[in-house]
């Protein structure tokens, strides 16, 4: 026989294990379905010529620099061979055209960053210009990925790289170098392919809406420079990887995309760091570096179409020896991985909270109406 207390009880204990199991049930399918993000790859046309291609033109001039016996100088110019990624898939002209203006921007921004090194109070607010006007310009004239990233990459290396007031024109004329380079290995790559594979057509470019062409901009400027502010706070030794991994956060079209590359970001940098680590316990040697650096560079543009989290594990090192493999040895590489591994982390979350920002409608509309107001 049943007692009351028993009857009462029996409803409340079966209601309480199907809340249970369908709370189990619902956070199995969420992490069902970030697994499924996290590991899709995506198809991608890419043969291995570009990839080549791109290791050549970060890759030479660190050989010559090797081969001179002035490797410091070999990776400022490697920098300028990063604009070769900016390269159209259009007809000849349009590429050429495209990819000698990209060149003259990111000596341009390297100039500017490297500039605002000798004004450290200057730092945070030339970065944030330099992110608003790279970042319109993209958008205006439909540049594609990696759009403003290796821009504001080229001016937080420069605003933190440790050279002499005299020095600034050598260094602004080796990323000119190396960015003409990337132009001349441009056009051979661009007249070789274009004789097997037909060239996209130069399609109008779209209408410059305010909010995709100046809201975003400036958002997107104000929470770099916001990471950088951070960085400077918490008084982090060249933080120049705050506001990449801000902006290259940041810059997702959508909520989700903006929740996937962080996710990606802090997964591929974690990996990235093991691999860099057990590479630095190697014998290295300049060429070694410039070898591994061009393997690095061919790796990452196979990849980053594909899957970005496998992208940043070799993005990671490359950006690590481009920026500090003429001082490493001088001091402890577990500091070193451990400052980076910080740098993403909280550039990542900066971004993150500008992605919420960014694809708020509410947050449109209150902050986007009186920006409004301010043009003509």
């Amino acid at each position: 026989m049943m007692l009351p207390d028993e009857a009462r009880n029996r409803p409340i204990s079966s209601r309480q294990s199907m809340k249970h199991s369908s709370r189990w049930s619902r956070l199995r399918t969420l992490m069902h379905a970030e697994l499924g993000h996290l590991t899709k790859i995506q198809a991608s046309d890419r043969l291995w010529q570009m990839p080549l291609a791109a290791a050549l033109a970060s890759g030479l001039p660190l050989l010559i620099g090797a081969y001179s016996g002035q490797m410091a100088y070999g990776l400022v110019s490697s920098l300028g061979g990063l604009v070769f990624l900016y390269l159209p898939n259009t007809p000849l002209y349009h590429r050429m055209v495209s990819l000698m203006a990209c060149a003259f921007g990111l000596a341009a921004c390297y100039a500017l960053g490297m500039m605002s090194h000798f004004f450290p109070l200057l730092m945070m607010p030339v970065l944030v210009f330099i992110s608003i006007l790279v970042t319109m310009v993209c958008r205006f004239y439909n540049l594609g990925p990696p759009g403003s990233l290796f821009f504001i990459m080229a001016a937080a290396i420069g605003a933190y790289s440790p050279v002499e007031a005299l020095a600034l024109p050598l260094m602004v004329g080796l990323v000119t170098l190396g960015s003409l380079l990337a132009c001349l290995i441009g056009l051979f790559y661009s007249v070789y392919m274009l004789r097997s594979r037909a060239p996209d057509p130069v399609t109008p470019l779209p209408p410059a809406s305010f909010d995709f062409v100046v809201f975003d901009s400036v958002i997107i400027g104000v929470f770099v420079g916001i990471s950088l502010a951070a960085a400077q706070l918490l008084q982090l030794e060249k933080a120049y990887w705050v506001p990449v991994s801000c902006l290259a956060v940041i810059q997702g079209t959508t909520l989700r995309a903006v929740w996937n590359k962080q996710l990606h970001r802090l997964l591929g940098t974690g990996i990235g760091l093991v691999v860099i680590w057990g590479l630095l316990l190697l014998p290295q040697d300049k060429w070694s570096i410039s070898l591994t650096m061009m393997a690095l560079v061919f790796v990452i543009e196979f990849t980053v179409v594909r899957h970005y989290a496998i992208a940043v594990i070799f993005i990671t090192p490359l950006t690590i020896l481009l920026a500090e493999a003429a001082t490493l040895g001088h001091g402890s590489t577990a500091t070193l991985l451990q400052a980076r591994f910080f740098d993403t982390l909280l550039g990542c979350f900066v971004g993150l909270a500008g992605g919420v920002c960014l694809h708020s409608p509410r947050f449109r509309q209150v902050v986007g109406t009186p920006m409004r107001r301010l043009i003509p």
